[in-house]
């Protein structure tokens, strides 16, 4: 039943989503050649409440658990389970704060109106899933960015999405290049709940009145833990906390 009452209410949602897409397609590109890194970062933080004010649409609410957890003025490596685009819709908005820049597949630099402008020029980086050895560097100079710039990089370790909610095998190079290049970020953890419950049709209609939670864990400094240490605390927190 839940799926028959979808497909009106789905068409209704991916029209106003596909208009917020192409409206802030030329806003960000005159924020950011106009006025620069700060305005184009406005314009991503308004286009993705936007879209989050969409899926309201279809019934899906947000909480964000424990947000004070997370250090300010320091670089961040936020290490998540990763369910549905909406994931990244939300921590977009919700850590704004923190200047999220993400490690993303290739194929999304273009093709998607917003979308692709963003992760092209906004400080993210794109990789070839294929091809290990270009994403080391790539990866490497995310790093070096948000040590710099004291912002925050989040990955994905699973690779792909959990179609069930179940997290797949967590893999250790991409988070590692990012802690030895960024020695004074500390990694958080984040555990993501309900988001593919979103997807569970496939994206089109898409599943009504979803409650997508966030929980925030304890932060822990890369330079005061090995990696080895790092890493099985961090899969662990996350994985446990997946209901």
């Amino acid at each position: 039943m839940q799926k028959l009452i979808s497909y009106p209410i789905s068409v209704i949602y991916y029209l106003c989503f596909g208009l917020c897409l192409v409206i802030f397609h030329p806003i960000q590109w005159i924020c950011f050649n106009v006025f620069g890194y700060q305005a184009h970062k406005k314009s991503v933080d308004y286009l993705n409440f936007m879209l989050l004010r969409c899926t309201n649409l279809i019934g899906t609410r947000y909480t964000f658990v424990n947000r004070e957890l997370i250090p300010k003025n320091a670089p961040l490596i936020f290490v998540s389970n990763h369910q549905s685009m909406y994931d990244i819709i939300a921590m977009i908005w919700y850590l704004r704060e923190f200047h999220c820049k993400f490690v993303s597949k290739k194929e999304l630099g273009k093709g998607i109106p917003s979308v692709s402008y963003n992760l092209r020029h906004g400080g993210s980086v794109l990789i070839d899933r294929k091809d290990p050895k270009q994403a080391i560097p790539t990866i490497k100079g995310l790093a070096e960015y948000i040590e710099k710039h004291q912002r925050s990089a989040v990955i994905f370790p699973e690779g792909t999405r959990s179609k069930n909610g179940k997290p797949k095998e967590f893999a250790q190079t991409g988070l590692k290049i990012l802690c030895k290049n960024a020695p004074s970020a500390f990694v958080v953890p984040i555990t993501i709940n309900n988001s593919w419950k979103m997807v569970k049709f496939g994206f089109f209609p898409l599943g009504l009145g979803n409650h997508l939670t966030f929980t925030v864990h304890k932060p822990l400094s890369v330079n005061e833990v090995s990696f080895d240490e790092l890493f099985v605390h961090t899969e662990s927190e996350i994985i446990k906390a997946i209901k």
